[in-house]
């Protein structure tokens, strides 16, 4: 079995691919469909500022063979007016392109990120199990940053280059094509060290991305874990473990920069060589008469402007890489279906009753993306529930007890279709679940959970969390009825007040309580309650209590509880055991047959497994 590197993740950002994919590069300008007025424009401009790159050199020409020789100052006067337009026209022409090719990368940029985080949304949270947040984040923001990089500075610019390049070509070989030839000579030259640039700095990007990725991790992990490293006196030695790694990426930045230090002075170089041959050749030809003054001074701003976008083209290169490496690592995101999937003819019920029923249901959890077996297969997890089969009626308050890692939780998940099992069914009303269109399904159920997780927004807001029935009152209402209003009241803003990343202004009950009324608010018919009063003192739990025997009514409860005390007044308890249910009864009858529910109660109550 090959197991995933802990260096998975990284190893991801490694890859560069390759500098142009016809397949991607379809499918990144598609996104261009709605900006095609734009692109043209932008295109247009270019192929005016490449046109006006010409102008110049021309202009020297004839000044220096016409207007010089005849001392014309007229004609040179018309010439520098000319020149002085054609130079005003290409910087307005440079400056509105610049604002109109960013304003297309940032409107793409946008439009992609919408389209990632729709995409994200709608994903199984199976997904979310085997990818790390930070490479799910590296998509939606570095990823789509460099496709940005590539649209402002990338795709249109290229093709200008080109325009330029094949433009100036032109020009040289008109006025004259055996000079043009002589200033040709050092082309092999540049092309040889383009590509040993393209090669360096490739290798050096690479290593940039690798201990950026590692940089990312390092930090993600320390600051989530700081309670830890600051009881256990670990600053010291994780700032220098922060501090090799940091170095390790100072260092890969310091080749790349060494790499264009090298390249661009050695084109200058070869342009000054260039230049070296045209003085030397046209020299000998205007001694022989057969080569005007202007034609040389011509060649010489030709063959300057000449080597500027072949220097631009060899760093779109690395752009286009980059480019080319993200999108596919973007558009892998975007093809992975869900593994929920929502039936094409779906049942939409007239009323939800609250018939709960699991109909020989066996799952496990799908095992990691990377890991296969010898022959191709895929690894397959244990069982996590077995041949599980139950039935809670309307307004029953059923209870599913067992040790840690029974299955209690798997139930709920299950129910809520995060995850479909692999074998068996489960009816809601007496209608396969996965017949059901996933909003009617959520909407409702209310689950509450030991792990209570609020946003950085109001009170109120993380009560009604924007559903549209709930309003204020009704947010107010369901807060009340389970004992969190006199607690947000306390908060100098109320409802409206922030509650921070997490809810950090909160206690662990009081965060609770807010799950509850979260909960409550939207009218639920079947209450999901997973191990919700676990993390609470006796007083707010007593509340609860309180709240849950009026609320429960008319409403199928299932409770899932590690703390015996908090079921016994369930109208039937389920006991799971390794997947299996063992037992089901009352609190009475589960202590009357002496077996698992028995042992798990002594022990809760009296430390003790004997009688």
């Amino acid at each position: 079995m090959a197991h995933q590197s802990p260096e998975g993740p990284i190893r991801e950002e490694e890859a560069l691919g390759k500098a142009y994919d016809a397949r991607l590069m379809r499918r990144l300008l598609s996104y261009l469909q709605d900006y095609r007025i734009q692109v043209a424009a932008a295109v247009l401009m270019l192929v005016a500022a490449s046109g006006l790159e010409l102008v110049g050199p021309w202009l020297t020409k004839i000044a220096l063979d016409r207007a010089v020789p005849t001392a014309d100052t007229q004609l040179l006067g018309t010439l520098a007016a000319i020149f002085i337009a054609s130079l005003a026209a290409a910087a307005a022409l440079e400056y509105a392109r610049t604002l109109l090719t960013t304003w297309i990368g940032q409107h793409v940029m946008l439009d992609l990120r919408k389209h990632v985080f729709s995409h994200l949304q709608r994903l199984d949270l199976a997904f979310f199990d085997r990818n790390p947040v930070g490479r799910l984040m590296t998509r939606v923001t570095s990823d789509i940053e460099v496709l940005n990089e590539m649209f402002t500075s990338g795709v249109v610019t290229i093709f200008g280059d080109i325009f330029t390049i094949g433009a100036i070509v032109t020009a040289m070989l008109l006025l004259d094509w055996r000079l043009a030839l002589v200033s040709f000579a050092v082309l092999p030259f540049v092309f040889v060290a383009a590509i040993l640039f393209r090669r360096k700095v490739r290798d050096a990007y690479r290593d940039i991305r690798t201990r950026l990725a590692r940089i990312n991790a390092f930090l993600q992990e320390r600051i989530t874990g700081i309670g830890v490293i600051q009881l256990f006196r670990q600053e010291e030695s994780t700032a220098e473990r922060f501090a090799r790694i940091n170095e390790s990426h100072l260092k890969a930045h310091l080749r790349s920069i060494t790499y264009y230090a090298l390249f661009f002075p050695v084109i200058e170089l070869l342009t000054a060589v260039a230049v070296a041959l045209i003085l030397w050749y046209g020299g000998l030809r205007a001694l022989e008469g057969t080569m005007s003054i202007g034609v040389i001074a011509a060649f010489l701003q030709y063959v300057r402007r000449f080597f500027r976008p072949i220097q631009d083209l060899s760093e779109k290169y690395n752009i286009l890489q980059n480019a080319m490496a993200s999108s596919e690592r973007v558009f892998r995101l975007l093809d992975r279906e869900p593994a929920i999937e929502e039936s094409g003819d779906p049942i939409i019920p007239a009323a939800i009753h609250g018939r709960v029923e699991f109909d020989g249901v066996w799952f496990r959890y799908p095992g990691p993306e990377d890991d296969e077996q010898a022959d191709g297969s895929e690894v397959q997890n244990d069982w996590v529930l077995e041949d599980i089969s139950f039935r809670a009626e309307p307004g029953e308050r059923l209870a599913i007890v067992g040790a840690t890692g029974a299955g209690k939780s798997t139930i709920v998940n299950l129910l809520l279709r995060f995850y479909d099992p692999q074998r068996g069914r489960i009816l809601l009303d007496g209608v396969d679940i996965r017949d059901l269109p996933l909003e009617t399904l959520r909407s409702c159920m209310g689950l509450v959970l030991q792990d209570v997780y609020l946003f950085s927004a109001s009170a109120s807001e993380n009560i009604s969390l924007g559903r549209e029935p709930i309003d204020e009152e009704t947010v107010r209402r369901a807060a009340v009825r389970v004992g969190a209003d006199r607690y947000v009241r306390r908060l100098p803003g109320g409802y409206d007040q922030s509650l921070g990343e997490r809810g950090s202004n909160l206690s662990v009950g009081e965060r609770q309580l807010l799950s509850f009324a979260r909960a409550l608010s939207g009218s639920p018919r079947i209450l999901l309650l997973d191990e919700a009063t676990s993390s609470v003192d006796s007083e707010i739990e007593a509340q609860i209590d309180v709240a849950l025997e009026e609320l429960m009514k008319g409403r199928t409860s299932i409770v899932i509880a590690h703390r015996l005390s908090t079921v016994q007044s369930a109208d039937r308890i389920l006991v799971l055991h390794h997947g299996e249910i063992r037992e089901t009864g009352t609190h009475q009858e589960l202590l009357a047959l002496n077996d698992l529910y028995a042992r798990l109660y002594r022990l809760q109550f009296t430390g003790t497994e004997a009688a």
